[in-house]
């Protein structure tokens, strides 16, 4: 197969697009699409500084490429959250390896932040999770708390216009259907490609990525060297968003185009006001007594009070990794 714009082999044939295109001319394509994004959702401007989540996949390390390529000040952290496999090896240690080395390999004037939540905070994230859900369950929720905080964080001081995440439209389908499933209308209302900054330093959250399938933002890490980490989380296994991407998968086989148009159509239905408009206005946030964050909880946020059960838990080992640098690692 030829590459629609020229005579050269297709590397990619994108059958919802109808397009086939070439190495180059697939490069050139993400990242004219990703600046049209930017654009259309309003997401930050070539003045902005930019703080990009990565987490040693694909999706992130992608994204924080494009948009170093498209002349964006964007600066990356990674979240060391203590995380091993279960033969003992460090997930989180492996995820952070592949971050430096992009750095190092690709773009050797880029900054890294490293925030090692252990070192930070008094434990590993599986640690704090045992405790929080009293050693039941998955440390998930635990997790995106964590992350959420710790995101927040690091974008509010460092005065970052925006905090942008490399969610593709798989992970975003995939959510939308869980949230359909269950009817969980405030969760809908809130998902969108940006979602501005609001009252008390919430940071402005935008997925430039948001309509680009899977398989398209591995492409682009392919084709452009990005080494990345391969296995999902070890925590991942058996997760229904997994469960959700398969069917939503065997839906696109039949149907190409059909997770883009569910997507698409979800966003429109929005913009027109028509979903769920009772769940339109914020919540109202106030800050946190301890660490100053947003929060809709009265007194502390949910994140001091999931450290204060840490650190008052009798059976918290003590942390033994190293200390957390918050600056450039090459």
């Amino acid at each position: 197969m030829r590459c629609r714009k020229c005579t050269e082999q297709a590397i990619i044939n994108m059958r919802q697009h109808k397009l086939a295109l070439c190495k180059r001319h697939y490069v050139e394509w993400i990242q004219e699409q990703t600046q049209r994004f930017i654009e259309k959702y309003e997401m930050f401007t070539p003045q902005d500084r930019v703080l990009v989540a990565v987490s040693g996949g694909k999706d992130s390390l992608a994204l924080w490429d494009v948009l170093l390529s498209l002349g964006y000040q964007a600066d990356g952290m990674y979240i060391h959250l203590g995380i091993n496999y279960t033969d003992g090896e460090s997930y989180s240690d492996e995820s952070l390896q592949k971050a430096q080395t992009f750095v190092e390999t690709h773009w050797p004037d880029a900054r890294l932040h490293v925030v090692d939540v252990a070192a930070r905070y008094g434990a590993p994230l599986p640690q704090a999770a045992r405790i929080s859900n009293r050693g039941r369950g998955k440390p998930c929720s635990v997790c995106g708390l964590v992350k959420r905080h710790v995101m927040n964080r690091v974008a509010r001081e460092g005065e970052y216009a925006a905090l942008a995440t490399g969610h593709n439209l798989d992970d975003e389908v995939a959510v939308l259907m869980s949230n359909l499933l269950h009817w969980q209308t405030g969760y809908q209302a809130r998902q969108a490609p940006t979602l501005p900054s609001s009252q008390l330093g919430l940071a402005k959250k935008v997925k430039p990525f948001c309509r680009f399938y899977e398989r398209e933002t591995a492409a682009y890490a392919l084709v452009q060297g990005i080494d990345y980490v391969y296995e999902e989380c070890p925590h991942s296994v058996g997760s229904k968003t997994i469960h959700y991407k398969e069917w939503l998968n065997q839906l696109e086989r039949e149907s190409p185009g059909a997770k883009l148009q569910f997507y698409l159509c979800f966003l429109q239905a929005k913009k027109e006001g028509n979903l769920f408009p009772q769940f339109q206005d914020q919540v109202t946030l106030q800050a946190c007594g301890r660490c100053g964050q947003p929060t809709s909880a009265p007194g502390l946020c949910a994140f001091c009070r999931l450290w204060d059960r840490v650190t008052h838990t009798q059976v918290l080992e003590p942390a033994t990794t190293g200390q957390m640098p918050e600056s450039k690692n090459t």
